[in-house]
């Protein structure tokens, strides 16, 4: 027939990224957030229900050969000696087996001694197995038998493994979510932190802190442990999605409002803390030193020195490039300096990345990257223009694939996880961000709800601390539940919160000016896509041209009604000649009949 093809493969896929394009749109007329739409379209067509996508391309390498359960596959582990699993601590400390339990029924079985690395263990009890060095999880024996440490770590080893290499679909998501944060970072206004920062900053500390307290606590009081579950919980619910609340604001036209000014910087400090407590999270899996701690300390000096570089160093290193490089393509649509700003943006991009990977993650120097542009709205127009359309599906694929796909399935829909998960959701989920800033007067509630919106970044960290084994699959369902519903009602009420305040201080200052109003008109009007960020610069010249188009209707309007005027004057003018024309033709008549009668 056709041999050997990769068609249907193709087919697949091109079916699967129809069906999330579709849920996007609908989620769009129905009013919701395309999030929940993706990630139940995820579900139910990814490879745990449907599976339309092939095992192969939906699931990492490493998972498809390694099966943790396998003798194989511990053996592995074990012949890494200590840097996994320490042999002769176990059998120190009398647990090699469990229950005391013959030796032969141990891992190795009948075996008197076996050789791992350097060193060599007697099985049987017969030397003393103390050492002075060792390396990894020396001295450690966290399980029960050296058996249940093999598969246990092997499981950690393979979710290291999928963590640095994941499938395609799942890599893609990652780079969806380092670009949007990217982008994020473009819009912080220094301007205003200067204006609102220690109110925006209290506001950004108690809406970090309190998801993170009562996260912590209700996992706790679930069953879990403080760590690393119960952190791992309160992390991943701590990050406020700047994205939703500068889409709704700028909807609004209430950016430049003080409210507006304070819930833009308390969003941006509330992830710049998240990134750092992400960082401090993931840093605490292992044995905690100096040197732990040592990369995230290099990383905040780091953070420190390029917002001041963001302030102080770039904008006239900018400013000097430009006037040093000739602009040579002036009317195309990509100009020659927009093509040195795409250049400028992708290296400090690519080199904060890198340089914050090595003190925690690379989203940290993401962020940090995108503020150093933010004093120069065309970079970001430029951004908009040439990634748009692939951060939008990037954005995507992650909420579709590499967070459906992580979920387990058969744990979501149990009744334990969706009661619980309801439970957190309306608790440290919501109530902690709506009550985080009761110190900021009438728009005290608008700030509160700006701030509950979850997005790519919360469920990014949920997902990293499962595949790095530190939640169970169990609680991580409960997690994912919590964040869908500050992901499907944060919207929904805070664009009702907003327009009702809105609403009360226009009433209070008598109505708004005409070209509020076009803006307005432009934003209802003009179709917005999902997964970036308001491009101000493009939507300040739609909102030109708009004040072009009425002004120019209006001309036409006053045209049409000299026309109109002009028209009805000649019918004036017709009529009365007409009318002339009786009258000197009856004077003529009258005339001749008396010139007759003469």
């Amino acid at each position: 027939m056709g041999g050997a093809s990769s068609f249907y493969a193709m087919l697949a896929i091109a079916g699967f990224l129809t069906s999330i394009w579709l849920a996007g749109r609908v989620s769009r007329t129905i009013g919701i957030s395309s999030i929940v739409l993706e990630v139940g379209l995820g579900l139910l067509l990814g490879p745990s229900v449907g599976k339309l996508i092939p095992y192969e391309l939906s699931t990492c390498g490493y998972q498809q050969v390694t099966d943790c359960s396998t003798e194989k596959s511990q053996r592995k582990i074990a012949d890494e000696d200590t840097e996994y699993c320490d042999l002769g601590a176990y059998l120190e400390k009398n647990k090699y087996v469990k229950d005391n339990k013959h030796w032969t029924t141990g891992f190795f079985g009948n075996v008197t001694s076996v050789k791992l690395g350097d060193h060599h263990y007697h099985l049987n009890g017969s030397h003393d197995h103390r050492r002075l060095a060792g390396g990894g999880n020396a001295g450690k024996t966290e399980y029960d038998t050296y058996g249940e440490c093999l598969e246990e770590q092997c499981g950690y080893k393979l979710a290291i493994k999928c963590a640095e290499t994941p499938d395609i679909f799942s890599l893609l998501g990652h780079t969806g979510v380092a670009m949007m944060i990217f982008e994020s970072g473009m819009h912080f206004d220094f301007e205003q932190a200067k204006t609102v920062g220690p109110w925006a900053c209290a506001v950004a500390v108690l809406g970090t802190f309190l998801p993170i307290i009562a996260g912590t606590g209700v996992a706790m009081a679930f069953g879990y442990p403080l760590f690393p579950d119960g952190l791992a919980v309160g992390v991943s619910l701590a990050p406020t999605s700047v994205g939703i609340a500068l889409k709704l604001l700028h909807e609004a036209k209430a950016l430049q409002t003080y409210f507006g000014q304070a819930v833009m910087t308390a969003a941006f400090v509330d992830d710049v803390l998240s990134l750092i407590l992400f960082s401090v999270l993931f840093a605490m899996r292992g044995e905690m030193t100096f040197m732990t701690f040592l990369p995230l300390v290099l990383g905040c000096i780091f953070m420190v020195i390029a917002i001041v570089a963001a302030v102080v160093v770039w904008p006239p290193i900018i400013r000097w490039i430009f006037r040093m490089i000739p602009e040579t393509k002036p009317n195309h649509k990509l100009t020659r300096h927009d093509e040195v700003w795409w250049l400028l943006m992708f290296a400090v991009f690519t080199a904060y990345a890198m340089i914050t990977h090595l003190c925690g993650t690379h989203l940290w120097g993401c962020f940090i990257a995108g503020m150093s542009f933010s004093t120069f709205h065309h970079a970001h127009h430029v951004w908009v223009r040439q990634v748009k359309r692939i951060t939008c599906w990037l954005l995507r694929i992650f909420f579709s694939c590499t967070l459906a796909w992580s979920i387990p399935v058969g744990d979501l829909f149990e009744w334990e996880a969706i009661w619980k998960g309801t439970l957190m959701g309306i608790g440290p989920c919501i109530l902690t961000k709506v009550l985080c800033a009761p110190f900021m007067g009438s728009p005290r509630w608008v700030i509160g709800w700006a701030m509950v919106g979850r997005a790519e970044f919360a469920y990014f960290i949920a997902i990293m601390a499962k595949s790095l084994r530190m939640m169970e699959d169990k609680l991580f369902a409960i997690l994912i539940w919590a964040l869908i519903y500050a992901t499907i009602f944060a919207p929904l009420i805070f664009r009702k919160v907003l327009r009702r305040y809105m609403a009360a201080q226009e009433a209070e200052a008598g109505g708004t000016d005409e070209k509020a109003s076009v803006r307005t008109v432009v934003m209802q009007h003009r179709p917005t896509m999902s997964g970036h960020l308001p491009d101000l610069e493009q939507d300040e010249i739609d909102e030109n041209a708009a004040l072009e188009t009425l002004r120019v209707s209006g001309m036409e309007g006053e045209l049409e009604e000299m026309k109109k005027a002009v028209a009805e004057m000649k019918l004036q003018k017709e009529t009365a000649e007409a009318e002339l024309e009786k009258l000197k033709n009856q004077e003529t008549l009258e005339f001749s009949q008396k010139g007759f009668q003469i």
